[in-house]
């Protein structure tokens, strides 16, 4: 047990510092296989060149793709001069990125370029079991594969993330996740005997947040939370350039924020939490009274489009609580960007008007008034994406020694 323990703590302890000089090292050697992907084959000093990154930065990430097989060197002469031209392998190491969700699971196969070879999602039934999930995810990918005709050699690992907390001393998900079928199970033996493949697990904010790092537009920002708003709501916060996971990887959990203390019991068992007002699961609720069939969420954003009214309601008086409670967190941390993803980031600025009037008014001026928010570009696909950059992370092959 203790071995399960350990292997399970390092699945998300060593994915939390995508700010931290191994993650620098990373986006560097993004930015130089994006220019061999975008510019073909080049010399060292012409990829230090295209990049801005120092000659010496580029001869280092160029020796670690070498020995990991992801690149090329054949001598050439460039000005008169002997120099190696640097050949990028094509899709090389792939990792799998899964996202489990209370009515789906998504699967994407990236490469070490952050391209997407392939992705699929397929439906769960609401209550679905664990082993269920998981099965599916399996199949899932075993098609994504064939498809892509992607090897196992080729799959350095699986990322995985699901809506809930995950408790990094025993890799166990514990009680308050969106998914209560999957309490107690441990998230990364069950996969890993599943997929036959390293696997990294967290929870899915925390992924989402990862995502705007390393596939979205936020790759510089040092201060950043990530909202997820769907069945549940949650939060990756990112302090200092690293994901934070608190004292056992429990955090983020904005969704419990009181809004109204004489309001709905929450699944939580406290009164009046965020959740009970502006998750999609209470907004389907509301809108489906006096229907003979309930709306779904696709509904919700059709409906808002076409400017009806009670959509429009209903979506302004939740994203205003959202607002507010995000308020208490910008008041104690001061990010310097919140970034709204989830099924309904669709709506863009239907929903990030109220959440901005929520979060203005109860912040403090200056730090409310500082605060970009935005929706985030990579929709539903963010958690599944998050998850697959958690595997190129934690992969010494895809990484610099």
């Amino acid at each position: 047990m203790a071995d399960e323990d350990r292997s399970s703590n390092v699945t998300t302890s060593r994915a939390s510092n995508p700010g931290s000089q191994t993650s620098l090292r990373h986006r560097n050697q993004r930015r130089l296989t994006e220019q061999l992907l975008k510019g073909g084959p080049a010399t060292q000093a012409d990829l230090a060149r295209s990049t801005g990154l120092s000659t010496a930065t580029v001869s280092n990430i160029v020796k670690s793709m070498a020995a990991a097989d992801l690149v090329t060197l054949t001598p050439v002469t460039s000005s008169g001069r002997r120099a190696m031209s640097v050949r990028y392998n094509g899709d090389g190491a792939i990792a799998a990125g899964i996202d489990f969700g209370r009515t789906h699971v998504r699967v994407v196969l990236a490469n070490t370029g952050y391209h997407v070879v392939a992705e699929k999602e397929m439906p769960l039934p609401m209550g679905h079991r664990a082993a269920e999930g998981i099965a599916a995810a399996a199949d899932l990918l075993e098609q994504l594969m064939a498809e892509a005709t992607v090897s196992r050699a080729q799959l350095i690992g699986a990322g995985a993330g699901i809506p809930g907390p995950i408790d990094n001393r025993n890799g166990k998900v514990i009680r308050g996740a969106i998914l209560p079928e999957w309490v107690g199970i441990n998230l990364h033996r069950e996969l890993e005997d599943a997929l036959k493949m390293p696997v990294f697990v967290d929870n899915d904010a925390n992924l989402g947040a990862l995502a705007q790092l390393t596939w979205g537009d936020q790759g510089g920002v040092r201060n950043l939370v990530f909202v997820k708003i769907g069945s549940g709501i949650g939060a990756g916060i990112v302090l200092n350039g690293e994901l934070f996971h608190g004292s056992f990887g429990v955090t983020g959990e904005i969704g419990h924020v009181t809004i109204d203390e004489h309001g709905t019991i929450c699944r939580c068992g406290n009164r009046g939490c965020l959740e009970t007002v502006s998750s999609t699961a209470v907004m389907v609720e509301q809108l489906s009274r006096g229907r003979k069939v309930p709306i779904s969420t696709a509904d919700i954003l059709s409906q808002a489009a076409a400017g009806d009214p009670a959509t429009l309601r209903i979506i302004d008086d939740a994203g205003t609580a959202v607002g507010r409670a995000l308020a208490n967190v910008a008041n104690l941390i001061s990010p310097s960007v919140i970034v709204i993803g989830g099924p309904l980031a669709e709506l863009g600025e239907v929903l990030l008007s109220p959440i901005r009037r929520g979060l203005r008014r109860h912040a403090v001026p200056v730090i409310g008034d500082s605060i970009t928010l935005a929706v985030s570009p990579l929709r539903s696909r963010a958690e599944a994406l998050g998850a697959a950059a958690l595997v190129f992370q934690n992969d010494p092959t895809t990484l610099i020694s």
